[in-house]
Parts: C-alpha cells; sequence; structure tokens
C-alpha cells in the first residue's frame, strides 16, 4: 500500500512539475465554496462562488484580490472580499496560503484571517483545476463563525505574452 501511494504521489508531482510558477504572470480564478463541505456553528445549507485575480510579484509567490458571494439557508446573503497571497512550494503545485477577508451578512460584519493549502492540478499549459483546505478565524463570535472547509476551483495562468492587447 506504501508503494502504491508513493508511486501515486510521484506521478501528481511529475505531472503538474512542467508548471512554471515565475514573476510576471497573471491568475484567474473561480471556485464553488462550501457545498456542505465546511463546518462553522451556524452552517446550515449553505453554497458560495468565489473569484479571485493575482499578479506572481515573484517567482512562487502570488498576490490575490477576491470576491465571494453565498447563499444559505435562512439567511438573505453573504458578501466577502479580500486580499491574499500564495507560496508554491518547489515548482510542484502544492501550495500554502494566507488572506484577509471582510464578510458582510445580514446583521453581521467580521474582518477574518485565514489559511489555506491547496495543489494547483494543470490541466492544460495553462489552466489549473485547484482543490484547496481552507481555515478562517473570526474574531466576533469563535464558535458560530469561524469555518473549515474545502473549496474547489479552475484557475487560469497568464503568461506576459498571452496578456497583450
Amino acid at each position: 500500500m506504501k508503494k502504491i501511494t508513493f508511486l501515486f504521489a510521484a506521478l501528481l508531482m511529475s505531472l503538474a512539475s512542467h508548471a512554471q510558477f515565475e514573476a510576471d504572470k497573471a491568475y484567474i480564478g473561480a471556485s464553488l465554496t462550501n457545498l456542505d463541505l465546511s463546518y462553522n456553528g451556524l452552517q446550515n445549507g449553505r453554497i458560495g462562488i468565489q473569484g479571485k485575480v493575482g499578479y506572481m510579484f515573484a517567482d512562487n509567490m502570488l498576490l490575490t484580490g477576491q470576491m465571494a458571494y453565498a447563499k444559505q439557508k435562512d439567511v438573505p446573503f453573504e458578501f466577502a472580499w479580500g486580499i491574499g497571497g500564495r507560496y508554491y512550494i518547489e515548482q510542484n503545485g502544492l501550495y500554502g496560503g494566507i488572506s484577509l477577508t471582510y464578510k458582510h451578512r445580514d446583521g453581521y460584519n467580521d474582518v477574518l484571517p485565514g489559511l489555506q493549502f491547496g495543489y494547483a492540478f494543470f490541466i492544460s499549459r495553462t489552466v489549473t483545476i485547484e482543490p484547496e483546505i481552507y481555515y478562517e478565524q473570526s474574531f466576533k463570535n469563535h464558535s458560530d463563525y469561524s469555518t473549515i472547509g474545502l473549496r474547489v476551483g479552475l484557475g487560469v495562468y497568464l503568461f506576459k505574452d498571452q496578456r497583450k492587447n
């Protein structure tokens, strides 16, 4: 079993090893979030979508801006926007990230710092599938609003020559 796990991990790394997380690239991404794969004290039938844009300002380092909208049972809406960053580990697609997000919903406003760990799996030269585990810490009511969850998204990495008008 250990050999199979090792071979599977090696295969995933080799498939993504062609990924070049070099400086001066743009990033556009969208993900489905929550999908009942997250948990907080108020969680009750929630689904959301998140959009991200970013710029690779140094090798393996991406600065991002994000906006998100979520709909939850018994709550009219949730809107969020924020900034963040990613560090890609050793050109293999694994990344760690941090974020600072402002969330607004009916009767609730909060600023939440967050951590993310994910994998950018390249399905073409520029397009990725990005599963990500995240944690957002609430300072208002830890047990009700702090969230741990899973996002699944698509990302597009645009090289400098692809951004010309």
